[in-house]
């Protein structure tokens, strides 16, 4: 995250820290105080436990969560990343600009089955956009109780989104001064402020053991609940509080006092006006005050400790370990019994992380335990293993301010693996099986969202190295019998080179396992050794895992999982990552089919857009496409330029859909549209006519369109529209604005539309920039706010050539790795300098003052679809 701090700090070094903004040793920057300001708000406003907000990272698509409160950061890392694209309830907050309120777990599981399968627990959620001027920024969310058959209350969703849109206006504020709201680092852990509950309050009084006279001072009147001219200044209004067993004890410390010489202290307790105990310190002393022999007083402090900590003592005394943690999982108190059950003195665990104090707490099975508390907000009983071979009774129970653990020694039961009875090492016992169950879901609802082979090896890190533990991760395909490497995570720069394109007679696991269609486990690199002495090992220790991508019994690849040090697999855990290797296998082949049909899309998407736009004098003209990055990569998208004798015919058009379909329908209407023009048909004409030959060609097909005919020797231009969006006229002076063509609708539709014509004259000098929609169109942003950046933006290029304001204006789509939709952009600009005096095509350039034509498509500048990133 880019950091810019407030003016009363110095500017922080290097990238942060691992929490993404507070180390410690500085004050928080700016931005991560106003998102942590926010988001108390809209969690104590909601009703909530948690929450986190979501903000832009510098990867063009991807969200990241910038603030997490009321819930630990490290048993919610898969959640910390988010792409715009993926289907939960972030995501579609930030693409449509709209709330998304879920009630509970059964409206949440209807909707967004990916999010409960990764989270199955009972519990409702608030997901709100952060907006600004140009559209979504992120996502404030908040965590609350499920409330099972009611929907959400408007009300709260209003109130929710009202915070979404004024930290939207902060945000937009901060970028206004320079401070950048993107977040690249680890989200910032916030601990929400505790419930509200009585203040700590001391007071003190004065007994005058002599005279009888008891005189108290403002505080302790009010904890005993009497205004302070009304205290009675007697003892009694002392004692009618205590118990009678501690009244017979304030008498026998009154009379020690006076018997005798040395201070006398006691510690007693006192019921309030509320009925709630407070501490009351006794101190006495036999005095000589001027001189005065017979004086003594017995002074004391009354303490009222508010909602009151656990006490110590009494915890002490419970034949069970109590541990209480914050709510980002610090350990604020620990009875003795605990001290034992778990090995570690309080100093060793009071004021730390329970992962850290306690590593073997960390196993997955235990922190999905955790996270059930925490997010369901109910009590949680499992089994778990301390180190080497003690077996404990865990019970969870959640609270608004953290969570109490009550710890219990117990038998060992009668199902422990070896992965188990060596905790952190697998998946085997009865609670860790359960908590198991969700991790193929997760994995194969991800999947199916996965389209290309690219695509299925991000969700197979994303979802499998984490459950499992993994570090490393590589898939091979099988491609005419050798093996090709096509994804690795984690393992040394260049370690695995060496086995890319190994045939399948090489005696090495990677091909074994798919040979044989068995996986193959070993516990460490030093197994693996023995097993196939002389193969090339890594200087990690870790476990591997083989797994054969077998699908509907035709071989796809293999894959293996990295582990960063020895560990066993349990029975269980073997079956259930042989069966996502299945899913796998099946996602790859899927994909594989689909990049066949991409690569062959792309092949005639590139035959049939124009490789070289005419050179005609008094215009020049330069071309654009970029594919997008989802599904086929490849729609209708295309653009033309047609010398038709006098005029010069402007063409751009979008066809419905993406893949194969698409373009072919694109290469039919191009080759109609052309042969119109050429033919020498009006304007209106060539519409019409592409329009009854689409509804011919294919009834269920449609297709936007702007057919500009302009005559480059005087500027008059004729353009029809059908349903596409509003050119875009920079005139010679540099104003820029978005012309209203009136126009009919989209092609393909009604066979006798109308297609009206409008005249207009282009000055030397003015340039036209045509476009599809993919290039104004964003998540959770009006069309019409994406042609206003996009006018705005050619406005402010300045004086460049045609090939440098396009490269300049699909700049940014050209950086995201997420596009919904393909681009075409067409750029047109008149000349205002005669033939003769005219300079080199490659040196014209625009400007406000003066206009130097601009730079076509001579050596070097085809006018061919840019290349995918």
């Amino acid at each position: 995250m880019t950091r810019h701090e407030t003016p009363r700090h110095p500017p922080p070094t290097g990238n942060g820290t691992a929490a993404g903004g507070y180390d410690g040793d500085r004050a928080p920057d700016e931005l991560s105080l106003v998102l942590a300001q926010a988001l108390v708000s809209a969690v104590e406003s909601s009703g909530g436990y948690a929450g986190g907000v979501y903000l832009r990272s510098g990867t063009p698509g991807l969200l990241r969560l910038a603030v997490l409160a009321g819930l630990p950061g490290p048993l919610f890392r898969p959640w910390w990343r988010m792409h715009v694209n993926r289907p939960f309830p972030v995501s579609e907050a930030y693409r449509s600009g709209r709330p998304v309120l879920l009630g509970d777990a059964e409206e949440a599981m209807r909707r967004f089955p990916q999010l409960m399968a990764g989270l199955p627990f009972p519990f409702g959620s608030l997901w709100v956009p952060i907006t600004g001027p140009r559209g979504s920024l992120g996502v404030l969310a908040v965590l609350r109780a499920s409330t099972p058959g009611k929907s959400v209350a408007p009300a709260d969703g209003d109130r929710l989104h009202r915070l979404g849109h004024r930290l939207g206006d902060a945000l937009t504020d901060l970028e206004r001064r320079g401070i950048g709201c993107v977040w690249d680092t680890e989200p910032v852990p916030v601990q929400l402020p505790a419930a509200t509950a009585p203040p700590v309050r001391a007071g003190r009084f004065d007994w005058d053991l002599h005279s009888g006279r008891v005189t108290a001072d403002d505080d302790l009147c009010g904890i005993l609940g009497f205004a302070p001219d009304a205290f009675p200044g007697t003892v009694d209004a002392l004692a009618e509080r205590l118990v009678p067993e501690d009244v017979y004890g304030l008498w026998a410390l009154a009379r020690q006092t006076v018997e005798s010489a040395e201070p006398v202290v006691r510690r007693m307790r006192l019921r309030g006006p509320d009925g709630r105990s407070h501490l009351l310190e006794l101190s006495g002393r036999w005095t000589h005050p001027h001189g005065d022999a017979s004086s003594s007083h017995l002074t004391g402090f009354l303490v009222d400790l508010g909602a009151g900590p656990v006490v110590p003592e009494a915890a002490d005394r419970l034949p069970r370990g109590i541990l209480s943690l914050d709510r980002l999982g610090r350990i604020t108190y620990a009875n003795g019994l605990a001290e034992e059950l778990l090995g570690h003195s309080r100093a060793e665990l009071i004021g730390h992380v329970v992962w850290r104090a306690l590593p073997w707490f960390g196993h997955e099975a235990y922190e999905d335990h955790y996270r059930a508390a925490l997010i369901a907000d109910e009590p949680v009983h499992f089994l778990a293993q301390r180190p080497p071979s003690r077996w404990l009774s865990v019970s969870l129970y959640p609270g608004h301010d953290g969570v109490s653990v009550v710890l219990q020694a117990t038998d060992q039961p009668a199902y422990t693996p070896g992965s188990v009875t060596a905790p952190g090492l697998g998946i085997g016992s009865t609670a860790d099986r359960s908590s198991a169950l969700y991790r193929p879901v997760a994995l194969a609802i991800a999947l199916t969202e996965a389209v290309t082979a690219r695509q299925v090896s991000a969700v197979v890190t994303e979802e499998l190295l984490p459950a499992f533990g993994g570090r490393q991760l590589a898939i091979y395909l099988l491609n005419e019998r050798h093996l090709h490497l096509a994804w690795e995570t984690g393992f040394p720069k260049g370690f695995l080179d060496r086995f890319d394109g190994v045939g399948l007679d090489v005696s090495i696991p990677g091909v074994e396992t798919l040979t044989t269609g068995r996986p193959i486990f070993f516990e460490s690199m030093q197994r693996l050794a023995e097993a196939y002495p002389g193969i090339p090992i890594d200087a990690d220790v870790g476990a591997r895992a083989f797994l054969p991508l077998i699908a509907s019994g035709r071989p796809v690849g293999s894959c293996i999982l990295g582990f960063d040090r020895p560990r066993g697999f349990s029975p269980e855990e073997r079956t259930v990552l042989t069966a996502l290797a299945g899913l796998i296998a099946q996602a790859l082949q899927r994909a594989q089919r689909y990049d066949s049909e991409a690569a062959l899309a792309r092949g005639l998407q590139d035959a049939l857009l124009p490789h070289r736009l005419p050179e005609v004098d008094g215009v020049d003209t330069l071309g654009r496409y970029l594919s997008g990055t989802q599904g086929m990569d490849v729609g209708g998208d295309w653009y033309d330029v047609i010398e038709t004798g006098r005029e010069l015919a402007l063409v751009i058009g979008d066809v419905q859909g993406h893949g194969v379909a698409a373009a072919a329908t694109m290469g039919q209407l191009r080759s109609a549209v052309r042969a119109f023009a050429l033919n020498n048909y009006d304007p209106q004409e060539v519409i019409s006519g592409t329009n009854r030959l689409l509804i011919d060609l294919d009834p269920g097909q449609f297709a936007s369109c702007c057919y500009i005919a302009l005559d480059p020797a005087t500027g008059v231009a004729r353009a029809v529209r059908a349903g596409h969006p509003q050119p875009v006229l920079r005139r010679p002076d540099g104003r820029t604005e978005v012309l209203d063509l009136p126009g009919g609708i989209v092609l393909g539709i009604d066979g006798h539309a109308a297609y009206p014509v409008t005249e207009m004259r282009l000055d030397p000098g003015a340039m036209l920039a045509l476009f599809t929609d993919g290039l104004i169109e964003r998540p959770g942003t009006d069309i019409d706010e994406g042609i206003e950046r996009l006018r705005a933006g050619i406005e402010h290029i300045g004086a460049l050539s045609l090939a440098e304001t396009a490269d300049r204006v699909i700049g940014e789509a050209r950086a995201a790795t997420d596009r919904p939709d393909d681009i075409a952009l067409l750029l047109a600009a008149r000349w205002a300098e005669t033939p003769t005096a005219r300079k080199p095509r490659a040196e014209r350039t625009f400007g406000p003052d003066l206009w130097r034509t601009f730079r076509g498509p001579g050596p070097g500048h085809s006018a061919a679809p840019d290349p995918a990133p």
